[in-house]
């Protein structure tokens, strides 16, 4: 468990980025800070691995203050996931991957080893991408490889500082459905920071809304949602269009001339009925470069490939499309 009690972080005397913050993070749980930018979330963040030494008040983890464990302890137990990914670009990606097993000194066979696990935990083939460098890959799979060296050591707690917030929605949305998978077994605590309230309802199992360097609601997703504590919860959850993204589907890309009409091939490819929503077209997308969509009687109304979603969604974001 991580104890917050009466924790507040000052640059300037008197001037403070956070006040009084007082919370607790259960054991297993997905806990996600979310709040406009500059409201505290990312300092709260790094506070618990002592990026960010506190100015008054305890953080404590298992019951111990933090400024009782040695660094190096306190670090090696704590996972840390950068929305820069920063891979080491002159190291392949199995020494990428094993940096603080290394420094714990692993035996060579046992860190091998949780390199293949790793890496075919988020769909990679460790044969073939064990000895690649960074550069070879994608952004998403950058980021899959900052996910699984975070993981590398078995810390018991992983910090992810808004990691998914660079990426485009195929990949974006790819990577939170590998998180939700992972998460079901990896029985680590995980504090995820986000600017984006449509992924912390997705992925949180409670949300840490702040405003100003304070806590204005911790709560379940449905309880976010149902029970928004004042207008400032209100005005948050209609400005990350919460309710107008869940009622776009693909009948509105149909009718914006964003699909193509039948194609050669298309029994073989993967399909999804028109009245799908954006959010579960975006999944279909993340796992197949293109689907065919299909009416309410199984014909073909057309296809829709990645690009075609993408920019759908760009050129349609100030009317409440996908991040």
């Amino acid at each position: 468990m991580i104890q917050f009690e009466n924790v507040s972080k000052e640059y300037q005397e008197k001037k403070p980025v956070v006040s009084n913050l007082s919370f607790e993070i259960r054991d297993n749980e997905f806990f996600v800070f979310i709040g406009p930018s500059g409201s505290g979330k990312t300092t709260t963040l790094k506070m618990i691995n002592r990026l960010i030494p506190l100015t008054t008040g305890y953080i404590r983890i298992g019951g111990k203050m933090i400024s009782e464990y040695k660094l190096n302890e306190l670090r090696w137990n704590i996972g840390y996931v950068l929305q820069q990914i920063a891979l080491f670009p002159h190291m392949t990606i199995e020494e990428n991957i094993t940096v603080v097993p290394e420094m714990k000194k692993w035996p060579k066979e046992e860190m091998q080893q949780r390199v293949t696990e790793l890496l075919a935990s988020v769909g990679l083939d460790p044969e073939n991408y064990r000895n690649r460098k960074p550069a070879e890959l994608s952004g998403g799979e950058q980021q899959r490889i900052g996910i699984v060296r975070a993981l590398a050591a078995d810390p018991d707690i992983i910090l992810m500082d808004e990691p998914f917030s660079s990426l485009d929605p195929i990949s974006r949305s790819s990577l939170q459905q590998d998180l939700l998978h992972m998460k079901k077994s990896l029985n680590k605590t995980i504090v995820f920071v986000t600017h984006d309230i449509q992924e912390a309802l997705t992925l949180g199992d409670r949300i840490c809304l702040f405003n100003k360097g304070e806590i204005v609601q911790i709560g379940t997703p449905q309880e976010i949602r149902e029970q928004p504590k004042d207008d400032f919860v209100r005005e948050f959850l209609k400005a990350g269009n919460i309710r107008s993204q869940k009622r776009r589907t693909l009948e509105d890309l149909v009718q914006s001339g964003y699909t193509e009409k039948g194609i050669e091939g298309a029994e073989n490819i993967p399909s999804i009925l028109v009245t799908s929503t954006l959010d579960e077209a975006t999944i279909a997308l993340s796992k197949a470069p293109k689907v065919t969509v299909m009416n309410a009687k199984q014909e073909m109304v057309g296809t829709v490939s990645q690009q075609q979603l993408l920019s759908y969604l760009a050129n349609n974001s100030q009317e409440g499309g996908s991040n």
